[in-house]
């Protein structure tokens, strides 16, 4: 019988308890089973048992040999559809693999297929996809609920046993709301741990690739296999990558933990509030330091992160024009009108946007007045951690503000959405890991996730203070 346990199926697979082709099976005939959750845009079952034959006969110690992976379709894989859930990239097929999903190859893992997302990753609620919803695995009959966003597709398939692992990126927080909701571990590194080389870029200097796993101890085996430099990154960082999973140690005795007073937020469900106290409560009891501490530009953060996030996504969904690559509108009769058709048709409603959103805050007479004074605010957020960081080893916070909600409650109000992202685009304007873990549950018995941030680079502290949290629930 096949574990969630990505570092339990490892060992199976080495003592030949289970044979690579029988674990890849029952992931494949879980995915067909499950196909009414829309979670993949891509499964080729040919594809999966073609990887698994060659696995089958390759002798060597591949660390994730034979593990069945899904990949957020914002990830370039070789000969297999990157369609970032847009009609305009809908017939792209790229030829090469990113640096990611590279690495996964390396080391053995199967890819069964590329999940939903929303497009171009904008979205908290997986429901601006061209290819459509993704349900949250964990709804009930009556009503659909949202698996997050963007990277909702991939946390979705972790919570549905349709894989050991998935891919996701996370630009403010599309890695840790999504986990959040799907009841799943979720983790951000530091924005430069992980090439983004091969990723389909939303706003360049946020974009960071993570990935979603069953357990704390499942993810900290997988980032080691998608972090490394990248010459073929700029802001790739050139850091020593510790062996996370041999390091996990669950002892936070004698570490400070922070716990920011602006994270009281006005409004929070009585829930949320609840869950943070018990994992601070849990946390002390384990002889770590609670300290209360300060980020006071947090205020700032959200309407920060939409003047910095659609502005480079302005810049870099110029690119999409019909000319080389991707969708092309009929019936034009000018360059101009081929250019206007074709991302008037190819980009969907919340894509164009961001995109005017951005255009208008670069635009001459603006850029000062919008673009250079969130970037000094950025800076300024940023600080407030280096601060806070003098005092603490770690913080602990709520992921979101609220359980999984009804797909039918996130249609039509933007601002509504970009809400929900209140408590991870700070972290991500700052370029910090951050992980959400499940922890606890609301009225309606669905997971609600603790987040815990940590210093640049210091993945490991962020482990091990998730790991003792986890540790609670066994």
């Amino acid at each position: 019988m096949k574990s969630k346990s990505l570092k339990e199926t490892i060992k199976s697979l080495e003592a030949k308890k289970i044979s690579i082709k029988e674990l890849n099976d029952e992931y494949i005939k879980n995915i067909k089973e499950k196909n009414n959750l829309n979670i993949f845009i891509h499964f080729d079952e040919q594809k999966i048992i073609d990887q698994v034959n060659k696995l089958e006969i390759d002798n060597s110690n591949k660390k994730l040999k034979g593990i069945p992976i899904a990949i957020k379709d914002l990830f370039c894989t070789k000969d297999m559809p990157t369609t970032a859930a847009s009609k305009i990239l809908e017939n792209f097929n790229p030829t090469y693999e990113s640096f990611v999903t590279q690495n996964l190859l390396d080391d053995g893992a199967v890819f069964v297929g590329k999940t939903n997302c929303d497009e171009f990753a904008m979205g908290s609620a997986n429901n601006t996809s061209y290819f459509g919803n993704t349900i949250n695995p964990l709804s009930n009959d009556d009503e659909p609920l949202a698996p997050g966003g963007s990277s909702g597709g991939s946390a979705a398939a972790v919570a549905a046993d349709l894989c050991l692992g998935a891919t996701g990126t996370d630009t403010g927080g599309s890695i840790r709301q999504p986990a959040s909701f799907c009841g799943v571990v979720g983790i951000k590194p530091t924005y430069g741990l992980c090439s983004r080389w091969g990723i389909t870029a939303f706003a360049s200097s946020l974009d960071q690739a993570g990935v979603f796993t069953n357990n704390v101890e499942d993810a900290s085996i997988l980032l080691e296999s998608i972090s490394g430099f990248d010459s073929r990154d700029s802001t790739s960082a050139n850091v020593n990558i510790p062996n996370y999973s041999k390091n996990l140690n669950s002892d936070i005795s004698g570490k400070t933990v922070g716990i920011p007073n602006e994270y009281s937020i006005e409004g929070t469900p009585e829930e949320i509030s609840q869950i943070w106290e018990d994992a601070i409560k849990y946390i002390e009891s384990k002889g770590a330091k609670i300290k209360k501490i300060s980020l006071p530009h947090t205020k700032y953060a959200l309407p920060t992160y939409y003047i910095i996030a659609p502005a480079e996504a302005s810049s870099n969904l110029a690119r999409y024009d019909g000319v080389k690559y991707g969708f092309r509108a009929d019936e034009i009769n000018s360059l101009d009108e081929m250019y206007e058709n074709t991302r008037g048709k190819g980009f969907g409603k919340e894509v164009k946007r961001r995109i005017l959103i951005g255009t208008y805050v670069l635009s001459a007479g603006y850029y000062d007045a919008y673009y250079l004074k969130a970037q000094k605010v950025r800076k300024l957020i940023a600080n407030d951690f280096n601060d806070a960081f003098k005092d603490c080893d770690f913080i602990v916070t709520p992921t979101a503000p609220s359980a999984a909600f009804p797909l039918s409650a996130s249609q039509d109000d933007p601002i509504k959405m970009y809400l929900n992202d209140i408590f991870t685009v700070p972290a991500s304007l700052a370029g910090l890991p951050g992980i959400s873990i499940p922890f606890g549950k609301d009225k309606n018995n669905l997971p609600l996730g603790i987040q815990i941030l940590g210093k640049h680079f210091d993945e490991q502290q962020v482990f091990n203070a998730a790991y003792c949290l986890e540790k609670s629930y066994e």
